[in-house]
């Protein structure tokens, strides 16, 4: 097959047997789930694939983990063109491994791609890459409670060449993280500091994009929370600063006289206060901060709704709930 043909394929979409795996000679080990914390470790293999204007996206392989090799030069280290995403699998009581919601965590990836100025991707193309990857790293998915697969989708531009344009080149890749509970205190109440003088994002702008640029925005805000014992940031509208938005790490939802409220998804007194994400699942709010005034909630406890969704989400997960929504793929099996 010539070169030339290998790119119509995988423009039109590819199958599983077209992804060329080269697999490690270094297996790494496995580490012990009681002590994984989040976003540390790595397995083995990775997901890559090449972008070139005229060609489409091209060369899908799965290689050892390891470095990139990139130009001082690369676009994406300058004018910071790049997008992420993050998903998860989870190991069942049957040894199964399941997806949670790959399609609609991929859609959202091209969402961000095209805000970003970066070609779209083959949904199928890109799921049937994640499949077979996690089908060669399956013994990396622990099997404790609270305990997943990380999953990062990523993709950067790598152009060398220092001018403010959007690249014509790009790579994408799939990293796996063996994970335990993102916030180091579990499911317990987190504290939370509103923002009023920094902003993360505006209407307008990179705000609905999972990019770099979104979170370094937030950094220097954490920074100060952290200094002052608090876990997170809750975001304020930019203009007003009176709106609520999200938690840096997750969105947000108020329980208000019996009725659950949280933000419009648009760019940009309390029963019980709690988060949600990928990450987080469902994290509890025990204290609200704003302008040195502190607000505590339910005691500082677990709300029963909070509570009642945690075990629905993870229960869910975990194939202890009968998933009605359809948003489980078992993709390997133990």
């Amino acid at each position: 097959m010539t070169r030339l043909r290998q790119v119509l394929v995988y423009e039109g979409g590819l199958t599983m047997s077209e992804i060329k795996v080269s697999r490690t000679e270094k297996p790494r080990t496995i580490p012990d789930a009681a002590g994984l914390g989040f976003g540390h470790i790595f397995a083995d293999h990775m997901f890559v694939m090449d972008y070139e204007t005229g060609k489409g996206w091209h060369n899908p392989s799965i290689i050892p983990y390891d470095e990139f090799c990139m130009f001082p030069s690369a676009m994406v280290l300058h004018y910071g063109q790049a997008i992420f995403e993050g998903m998860k699998a989870f190991r069942t009581a049957d040894n199964e491994i399941t997806l949670f919601r790959s399609q609609d965590y991929l859609n959202r990836f091209n969402r961000s791609a095209e805000i970003l100025c970066i070609p779209q991707v083959d949904i199928k193309m890109v799921y049937e890459g994640l499949k077979k990857l996690i089908q060669l790293d399956k013994v990396w998915v622990p099997d404790a409670f609270g305990t997943s697969l990380y999953i990062r989708p990523f993709i950067f531009a790598t152009d060398p060449y220092v001018g403010v344009k959007v690249s014509d080149t790009y790579k994408l890749a799939i990293i796996l993280s063996p994970s335990g509970a993102y916030y180091s205190g579990g499911f317990d109440p987190v504290s939370i500091r509103v923002e009023d003088k920094f902003v993360r994002a505006v209407h307008g702008g990179l705000g609905e994009a999972k990019t770099p640029a979104n979170y370094a925005a937030s950094l220097r805000a954490q920074v100060e929370a952290k200094k002052e014992g608090f876990t997170q940031v809750l975001w304020l509208d930019a203009v007003e600063r009176k709106y609520i938005e999200e938690v840096g790490t997750m969105n947000i939802f108020f329980k208000i006289n019996g009725e659950l409220i949280t933000p419009a998804l648009t760019g940009s007194i309390l029963e019980e206060v709690f988060g949600s994400g990928t990450a987080a699942v469902i994290s509890p709010v025990g204290e609200l901060s704003w302008k040195g005034n502190n607000i505590v909630i339910n005691d500082n406890k677990t709300g029963p709704l909070a509570q009642k969704l945690f075990d629905y989400v993870t229960g869910l997960q975990y194939g202890k709930v009968k998933d009605t929504f359809g948003w489980l793929e078992t993709v390997a099996k133990i």
